[in-house]
């Protein structure tokens, strides 16, 4: 073994390391030199480094592990200020240094240098600057900004900041922070980027040189920014949301508590979105939405701020208004912009909006009352009229109250067994006879009386309790209908409506089958009405449904035909059995309505279907329709929807 090594068989030999010029120190994990070569004696100058520990002369922290970049560390003992060790890890217990003096050609050079190794972040760059004009830069810097050394060298700073932060610059110049402030700027080619800027003293003569240290944080920005966007703002719509619109109520009504002035806020939800997007998909309701949104886009000013509620509900601010008049007008105007219809994908959409308003201070001064009692007054509009707008008034909160109390004692009524299924006739026109009977929920409350279904359904729609208690008016109606059977009543159908929560049901066509096991009736006397607006959605799920019902024996009928926007592709591939046309247009304005029951008519008889007529009440009503060929009718002319034993007289 050759002097100047020790215990060096598992590295390369000793005499290959001694032609190299550069210094090379071999030592193990923990310190202690095993080989040194001439060039690491003369770098260090000691002769006789072998045994002693690596830490007389760099911290072990400095050489022990192996990095990706060079460490440079400065020699207070020899002539040369500065080398620059790089890192290779032989074996786990054997490190390689590679060590090189690092020469500076002026002090210039060597600051910049200096400074830089201090730092060991990515994306950083360097700049000598002089008052903001650039005397030099590392290639860092340039790379960073898309120019070359020599394009920036002379260059003012301020040629490529944003002019938002020029000041901040000038102001933080001369300073030796210990943390960067944050600086927005813009490549070579435009392109905007974000920088941490953290300024330096130069030890020049004069005290005019400055160096700063740029790191590239636009990655970070653009995370805090899009967190920011996220927390204020609406994802699909691009709307402020719920959050931002609250802060800004809040904000606005401290900006007037102790002024005479007055605030409207619109909450505003759009009609029926619900089953277009249970029909249409998801997808399309979000189109819809978005679509919804541009149209309200349109009505901003500088005295509104518009937000996104959640789901198809929106809030309006209408700042500085004089009375409840000019409120009521801005919501005719939002009315009014969803008059044309709206494209989404290739359908034309003919929606509306419901519109509730709370006037500040007069209704409430907090903005979440404001919003509740805003949401309150939609709620009452939409349940009643729809595409219309209505002012907050004090009885409304009363209703409220009035329909928890019915959501409460609604629950109460599925466990005692409130509810009853009340039948009214289906006639063939032709001759008189009955011919079945629709199914029809009422609820026997037992100190109320019976309760409109108009309060409750809707309420067991939005509540989720529809599904129980329609699946119970489906077995019900299939019980009774058995029952007459037995009796030798009939034979008769009967007709069952299913809402929207029940139909998209997966298991329905299983759910189906099971009760007409149970209650043993023969599923050619079972008929099941779905809307026209159901019959729109997934038309492969749709398909699928029907064509299982259509496999048991059951008839599906479309309810309410005319109502909705059913397209004439879906009617013809459906396996449908009749239309049922809405009361509607058998009431009303008689020649505009004659003239679309005739149209139905005859587009059912084309499709190879039936037609029924429903809200038949008087003898002019019937002997139109028999002379259009409507196959069935019924409505209070006949009779009125009636209990079980009073129906059975409908057999005699």
């Amino acid at each position: 073994m050759k002097k100047g090594s020790r215990n060096t068989e598992l590295m390369t030999p000793a005499w290959v390391l001694e032609e190299v010029n550069d210094a090379i120190v071999i030592m193990k994990a923990e310190g202690e030199i095993l080989f040194a070569n001439h060039a690491a004696n003369e770098l260090l100058n000691d002769e006789a480094l072998i045994g002693q520990s690596i830490d007389h002369f760099f911290t072990i922290e400095d050489v022990a592990e192996t990095k990706k970049k060079p460490v440079l560390v400065e020699l207070d003992f020899v002539n040369t200020k500065m080398v620059q060790i790089k890192s290779w890890k032989l074996t786990d217990s054997h490190i390689c240094l590679f060590i090189q003096p690092v020469r500076f050609k002026d002090q210039k050079e060597y600051h910049m240098y200096e400074l830089k190794y201090q730092m060991s972040q990515p994306y950083e760059g360097l700049v000598l600057h002089q008052a903001g004009r650039i005397i030099d830069c590392d290639d860092s810097l340039a790379e960073l900004f898309g120019y070359t050394k020599s394009e920036l060298i002379n260059q003012s700073i301020y040629s490529f900041i944003d002019s938002r932060y020029t000041n901040l610059i000038k102001n933080n110049m001369n300073k030796h922070l210990d943390t960067p402030y944050l600086v927005k700027a813009y490549k070579k080619s435009g392109f905007p980027l974000y920088v941490d800027v953290l300024p330096h003293p130069y030890p020049d003569k004069d005290g005019d040189l400055r160096i700063a240290v740029l790191r590239d944080v636009t990655d970070r920005v653009q995370s805090e920014k899009q967190i920011q966007f996220m927390a204020y703002y609406d994802e699909l719509t691009d709307l402020p949301n719920r959050n931002f619109f609250m802060k800004t109520l809040e904000e606005a009504i401290a900006e007037i508590q102790n002024k005479d002035c007055q605030m409207a806020v619109h909450f505003v939800d759009i009609d029926y979105f619900k089953q277009i997007n249970d029909t249409l998909g998801y997808q399309f309701g979000d189109a819809l939405l978005q679509s919804c949104a541009k149209r309200l886009k349109q009505l901003l000013n500088t005295k509104n701020f518009i937000a996104r509620m959640s789901g198809d509900e929106f809030l309006i601010l209408q700042r500085d208004i004089k009375s409840k008049a000019e409120a009521e007008a801005f919501a005719k105007k939002v009315i009014n912009a969803f008059q044309t219809p709206i494209k989404v994908q290739d359908f034309e959409i003919f929606t509306t909006v419901s519109i509730g308003i709370s006037i500040y201070p007069e209704n409430a001064d907090k903005p979440n009352e404001l919003v509740k009692q805003a949401d309150s007054a939609m709620y009452v509009i939409k349940e009643n009229q729809r595409n219309h707008y209505k002012l907050f008034e004090s009885s409304i909160t009363k209703d409220f109250k009035e329909m928890l109390t019915i959501e409460n004692e609604m629950r109460r009524a599925i466990k005692q067994k409130q509810f009853e299924v009340h039948y009214q006739p289906q006639v063939d026109i032709s001759n008189d006879q009955v011919i079945g009977f629709e199914a029809l929920l009422r609820w026997k409350h037992p100190s109320r009386g019976y309760i409109s279904p108009g309060m409750f359904i809707p309420l067991a729609e939005k509540t989720g309790l529809i599904i129980e208690i329609g699946d119970w008016v489906l077995r019900e109606a299939c019980r009774q209908n058995k029952k007459w059977h037995e009796k030798g009543y009939g034979p008769t159908k009967v007709s069952v409506n299913l809402s929207v929560k029940q139909f998209l049901q997966k298991d329905l066509v299983n759910k189906v089958k099971q009760i007409l096991l149970e209650t043993k009736l023969d599923s050619a006397f079972l008929e099941l009405e779905i809307t026209e607006s159901m019959s729109m959605s997934n038309e492969a799920y749709i398909m699928e449904t029907l064509k299982g019902l259509k496999e048991l024996g059951v008839n599906v009928s479309i309810d309410d035909f005319g109502t909705g926007y059913s397209s004439m592709k879906y009617l013809s591939q459906f396996p449908l059995s009749k239309l049922k046309i809405d009361q509607l247009f058998i009431r009303g304005d008689k020649e505009q309505n004659q003239a679309i029951v005739k149209s139905i008519i005859h587009l059912s008889h084309s499709l190879d279907m039936k037609v029924i007529a429903e809200g038949v009440e008087t003898k002019e009503q019937l002997e139109f329709l028999k002379s259009q060929k409507c196959d069935e009718i019924q409505g209070f002319y006949f009779s009125k929807p009636v209990a079980p034993k009073i129906a059975e007289r409908f057999f005699a």
